[in-house]
């Protein structure tokens, strides 16, 4: 998402103060900040940074709204405006500490909860930024301590797409898997149901590696050694039934430049999922072409058209079959005599 063109409609700082192994408390502001410079740069930069971050997951509303109230929260401010953006951002604040205080590990911090609207869309943003401490110039030039919002090592984030959750789009909320406790106490904030379905997310996957090959206008053999490398992984991966790491798959399926795959993959768009167990059936269209019509069905793999085995002729549109086997050419001349 570029920040170039959004709108900050809403943004409000609140505290979670927690040690780990410590009990929980919070301390809440009692008004919305002010859409300033220093505001819209601070969630510029949150935008930014939740774009950038790689290992996203995505779900759901739980359908349990007294145990998950999230959606009930949102319907009451989004929809029915019975509460104002204040009142929605304290009572989700009271979420967090619940959910937080069963994860005795897990520590507090700054929560920034920022409404964005972005390409006629509309979204929620929530995350929980820690202090850093770092350097400036003082009086005299002196040199002294500056304490700052560390949004660059941000852990635990999420988004919910209001304009998808309003259309009834399935999965409307994303977040930063991070170390499972925090994906664990966030995801029950969220009243987020991630539950994968391989199918579905490895067809997604092959899709967007289709997509990006078609963006780069690869030659054949380029966009046949992705898809040979991709499908190489995923096959490896999904036979020994463990799960997807996006890392290794761009680098190896496009060693020269994964960065690019790895941006193309990323996008919030695509909203593939992480750390599932790809669906072997749904990754033989990498190495296999496969259709059918009223009368015929044809499968084969890309290896027969560089070997000429089978020849397509753009021109007309047609397909040729060479090195037809004996017995189909023995069938087809009983068929015509």
């Amino acid at each position: 998402m570029s920040t170039a063109d959004h709108v900050l409609r809403n943004f409000v700082v609140h505290q979670l103060i927690k040690a780990p192994q410590g009990p929980a408390s919070m301390l809440l502001r009692d008004a919305e900040i002010p859409v300033s410079p220093a505001a819209l740069q601070l969630v510029d930069q949150l935008v930014d940074r939740y774009s950038e971050r790689s290992g996203k997951g995505f779900g759901r509303f739980e359908d349990d709204e007294d145990s998950f109230p999230m959606p009930r929260l949102l319907r009451q401010h989004v929809v029915d405006g019975a509460i104002d953006f204040l009142t929605l951002s304290r009572l989700m604040m009271q979420q967090l500490l619940a959910s937080i205080e069963a994860e005795p590990l897990a520590a507090g911090g700054y929560v920034l909860i920022a409404r964005v609207e972005h390409a006629d869309n509309d979204y929620l943003f929530v995350a929980l930024a820690s202090e850093a401490l770092g350097t400036a110039i003082g009086d005299g030039l002196s040199i002294v301590d500056s304490p700052y919002l560390d949004l660059a090592n941000l852990r635990v984030a999420g988004r919910i797409d209001l304009s998808a959750w309003q259309r009834g789009v399935e999965r409307c909320i994303s977040f930063l898997k991070g170390r499972g406790d925090v994906a664990n106490y966030f995801k029950r904030f969220l009243g987020c149901n991630d539950v994968v379905i391989a199918l579905k997310e490895t067809q997604k996957l092959v899709q967007g590696l289709a997509e990006f090959a078609e963006r780069q206008a690869m030659p054949t053999e380029t966009r046949d050694a992705l898809f040979e490398r991709a499908h190489g992984y995923l096959d490896e991966r999904g036979d020994a039934g463990e799960p997807v790491s996006l890392d290794t798959l761009v680098e190896q399926a496009w060693p020269d430049a994964p960065g690019l795959l790895r941006e193309a993959l990323n996008d919030d768009e695509s909203r593939i999922a992480r750390d599932f167990v790809p669906d072997r059936r749904a990754i033989r269209p990498l190495t296999h072409f496969k259709a059918a019509a009223d009368h015929w069905k044809i499968e084969f793999d890309r290896n027969s058209l560089r070997s000429g085995q089978v020849i397509y002729d753009r021109d007309n549109g047609t397909l040729i079959l060479t090195e037809i086997p004996e017995g189909l050419r023995r069938a087809l001349l009983g068929d015509r005599e």
